[in-house]
């Protein structure tokens, strides 16, 4: 990892500002779309013919004959990072989702769209250190990366009987990363040493998932929603180019590439989740994720220097999530009653593993709060097939501790990052399907 930073900058590309990216495929997206994003993203139980759910699948079904909804959704965020007295902020924007959800036929729904996977975008520089046996020559290092994976999905919803319906999604995750690593010397004869790591990625992704509705006796309801990601070999290549540059003369001295076949997995993935319904003012939702990663090949150097595809090389990343979402009164003719007001909160253990020396005590993990309304923009006092305006605010927290120095006693660091993110969703709902009597 890297011994001090003397600066943090990023510039607005794709929607992160991370040094964390530079691990595995990068910063994993929430997938969250507008109806809960101001929930931190709670979904598995959350079944509701005016929402596009993409995490579960099974929720298309809820959608009726005459809807159907268009989702588009924007982020702006502002980030702050911090190791040691060294602080930088930096600000993007994002265009986060575009999904299309409609009835195909009775008890059946489609959906299909777009979603961001995962982001790359960082660039960082060490300071300047003095070379071992020369007083006079100093080595700084930087560290520079883009690029990310996007996910292009169709997904139905079955209702198999009113209780239970099932779901499945099919992807293509498509994508590329570069990360560029260099050493420079203060001195010109000195060779500056460039290695890069590529990879042009395009794979199939499937999700399955059901929902199981219990009504109460009070007339309320519990959603059960539970959905899993297949995990397989992704067959594409990863690169790893050496090459050295004489900085007086700006000429390439020398190259090398190797080539890892088959170098890539995606992971297992198990969500889990339940929503209360109190009539049609409370829903109340959590949720639980976890991904293997940790049982996933990635390309890395090992310990000789080789290149090679192992296990290991990330963390399991684990998620609890729980939100809410409150409307006063959804056929009340006032506005403000038919506002839903959202409020949400989780806590993660990150898939990144920034040092595998094994002295780190500390697991990374992030945590976040996040707020949220739901405003219809139309003057009917009725909350089904009605536009709406969905805005959110999120604040996350991210510590991942790595190794600063390998010597006899190393020294733990940590990078925090701190975000801030404000969200903007508008959801269509129109009557398309609807046929007109003709008199």
């Amino acid at each position: 990892m890297i011994t001090l930073f003397a600066s943090l900058t990023a510039t607005a590309q794709n929607g992160v500002n991370s040094p964390y990216s530079r691990y595995g495929f990068g910063m994993l997206s929430d997938r969250a779309m507008g109806f809960n994003k101001g929930m931190s993203g709670v979904a598995q139980g959350f079944r509701d013919g005016q929402i596009v759910n993409v995490a579960n699948p099974a929720s298309y079904s809820a959608v009726d004959s005459l809807t159907a909804l268009i989702d588009l959704g924007l982020t702006l965020q502002n980030g702050n990072f911090k190791i040691g007295n060294v602080q930088h902020n930096a600000r993007n924007t994002s265009l986060d989702y575009a999904a299309f959800h409609f009835r195909a036929t009775k008890n059946v729904g489609v959906a299909l769209g777009i979603l961001p996977y995962t982001n790359i975008n960082y660039n960082m520089n060490s300071a300047s250190e003095q070379v071992a046996g020369n007083e006079n020559i100093t080595s700084s290092y930087s560290f520079k990366g883009e690029g990310g994976l996007h996910q292009a999905f169709i997904g139905a919803g079955w209702r198999i009987t009113p209780p239970l319906s099932v779901g499945i999604n099919g992807s293509f995750l498509f994508g590329d990363y570069l990360h560029i690593n260099t050493m420079s010397f203060n001195d010109q004869s000195a060779y500056s040493l460039i290695r890069g790591y590529s990879a042009n990625i395009s794979t199939w992704m499937l999700d399955a998932g059901f929902q199981y509705t219990q009504p109460l006796k009070t007339g309320d309801r519990l959603v059960l929603g539970f959905t899993y990601g297949l995990g397989h070999n992704i067959n594409n290549r990863a690169i790893r180019y050496t090459e050295t540059y004489n900085t007086s003369t700006a000429v390439s001295e020398g190259y090398s590439a190797d080539t890892l076949k088959n170098a890539f997995q995606l992971p297992h993935t198990f969500s889990v989740g339940v929503t209360y319904y109190k009539g049609t003012q409370w829903q109340v939702g959590a949720d639980f994720e976890l991904q293997k990663w940790s049982d996933c090949k990635f390309p890395a150097q090992d310990g000789v220097g080789q290149y090679t595809a192992t296990k290991g090389q990330l963390n399991d990343k684990m998620r609890i999530a729980v939100g809410c979402s409150y409307v006063p009164n959804s056929k009340g003719s006032r506005l403000t009653n038919r506002i839903a007001y959202k409020f949400g909160g989780f806590y993660s253990k990150s898939y990144v593993n920034a040092d595998q020396s094994l002295l780190k005590t500390d697991k990374p993990y992030e945590y976040g709060l996040s707020a949220g309304v739901s405003i219809p923009i139309s003057n009917r006092n009725v909350w089904y097939n009605i536009p709406k305006l969905n805005f959110s605010v999120q604040w996350v927290h991210s510590n991942i501790p790595y190794v600063s120095a390998m010597s006899a006693t190393p020294t733990i660091s940590k990078l925090t990052e701190n975000y801030l993110r404000f969200s903007i969703g508008m959801t269509f709902s129109e009557r398309w399907f609807f046929k007109h009597r003709m008199e």
